[in-house]
């Protein structure tokens, strides 16, 4: 078919040249930047993840028939547990939020709420892989893996995919893995203290015998990539040294926060000198933003003393509190920089919790509804998408299942979600599997 192009053609063959040398490029280096299918209103994304089941109905969705159970013991409704903070309208389009995230309530001018949120799963482990992965049964590779295998990344010195985790969330580094996706466009873990990252700290005696060491590294493995130029997991292995050593150069400048100014740490409510706590991952993830870095997924906690409050709601006011005035301050400050308009900010959790008793004190997990917000990156700020019943146990109106939720995050990034497709055991995979359509009434 080529041929017979070539043949009636003289502006084919310096074409197809052009997109034989891209592809070769791409092969060479599988994180150099690409173009997504169309032009995206979003270059990069922070994910807020938090772990455990938040309740929807003590945090984003007030539901005042809830509130009315208290006063009713007798009734149908008691076997409800009524919330314990009181909602109040936000910002100038009055989106009501509970007492539990005051600051971020300030922002709901920039924040587009979804509260008819679904998933397939009620159990943390699969819903969480299923929130990540699209897939609550098997291995896939999570939504940053994705992002960085459509983007590639703008700063060949850091990972294009980072996570920022003080402690492993239910299924562990799975939520992050790349699975099938050549092994570069895994997440890179990052932990506060004085390693981040595993050897990070150069081992060589001086920078110079570094550098004679690794050339000589660099000069076997092209001689040994030479006799085996179709291997991507050897071009990606490759990579994955190179840019291992970018990030001993630049990775503890990014992760350096002494030159931030004292109005900046308030503004996150970081104490200078602190690693501590929410604060230090957004104020960490803003600066990588900023550096080119594509995908950065925040884990408030890990698998123990998180969201999941079976035994007494109370336990979600120090979580509240630990990530609230961090969010808020990173939504302001990547507005202050005009940063908001390209970045997507997504929190979202698992599953919800459910309007009913686990406990005299507790909540139950709630896969059927939950609510999770977008903010910058083309979302339409200011807006409610969505409606549950009145006990906040169904939805309603305008469902959006996970599929719905990736489908629409990859949209703004300049993806159709079923042509971001890798082929593999013979067939080509998506992160949204068969489904997914997206969410076009919150789309700027």
């Amino acid at each position: 078919m080529i041929r017979s192009l070539v043949s009636g053609s003289l502006v084919l063959p310096g074409i197809i040249s052009q997109l034989l040398a891209q592809q070769a490029r791409n092969e060479a280096n599988p994180l150099a930047p690409r173009a997504p299918h169309f032009p995206g209103k979003a270059k990069r994304v922070i994910f807020l993840y938090m772990t455990g089941g938040v309740s929807h109905m003590d945090s984003f969705d007030p539901k005042p028939k809830l509130f009315a159970a208290r006063d009713n013991p007798g009734s149908k409704e008691s076997r409800y547990l009524p919330p314990l903070w009181k909602f109040k309208p936000g910002g100038n389009c009055g989106t009501e939020v509970s007492e539990l995230f005051p600051h971020i309530r300030d922002c709901m001018d920039d924040i587009c709420l979804v509260r008819s949120m679904n998933a397939d799963h009620n159990d943390h482990f699969q819903a969480t892989l299923g929130l990540h992965t699209g897939s609550v049964t098997v291995a896939r590779p999570s939504l940053g893996s994705w992002v960085s295998y459509g983007l590639g990344t703008e700063n060949q010195n850091l990972p294009s995919f980072v996570v920022l985790a003080p402690e492993l969330p239910y299924a562990g580094s799975q939520v992050w893995s790349s699975d099938f996706l050549p092994g570069c466009h895994q997440g890179t873990r990052v932990l506060a203290g004085d390693e981040p990252i595993p050897d990070l700290i150069r081992r060589s005696p001086s920078a110079k015998v570094q550098e004679l060491e690794l050339g000589l590294l660099d000069r076997f493995n092209r001689k040994h990539q030479q006799t085996r130029p179709a291997d991507p997991a050897l071009a990606a292995r490759i990579k994955s040294f190179e840019t291992a050593f970018g990030m001993q150069k630049q990775m503890p400048e990014v992760l350096d926060l002494s030159k931030e100014t004292d109005a900046t740490l308030k503004l996150y409510g970081l104490e200078r000198g602190s690693t501590k706590g929410f604060a230090w991952q957004c104020l960490v993830a803003r600066r990588m933003v900023e550096r080119g870095v594509r995908f950065i997924e925040l884990i408030d906690i890990g698998s123990h003393d998180n969201w999941d409050a079976h035994l007494d709601m109370q336990t979600h006011g120090p979580l509240a509190k630990n990530v609230d005035q961090p969010i808020a301050g990173l939504l302001k400050d990547l507005k202050s920089r005009g940063m908001l308009d390209d970045t997507l900010v997504v929190w979202t959790t698992e599953f919800g919790r459910t309007p009913t008793t686990d406990s005299p004190k507790g909540r139950s997990h709630h896969n059927t509804a939950f609510s999770s917000w977008l903010a910058g990156g083309g979302v339409k700020g200011g807006i409610v998408y969505g409606k549950t019943d009145d006990y906040a146990h169904s939805i309603v109106e305008d469902p959006v299942h996970v599929h719905d939720f990736h489908a629409t995050i990859l949209h703004l990034l300049g993806f159709n979600h079923e042509q971001l497709t890798f082929r593999h055991a013979g067939r080509d995979f998506r992160l949204t599997d068969v489904s997914g359509k997206v969410v076009k009434a919150i789309l700027a």
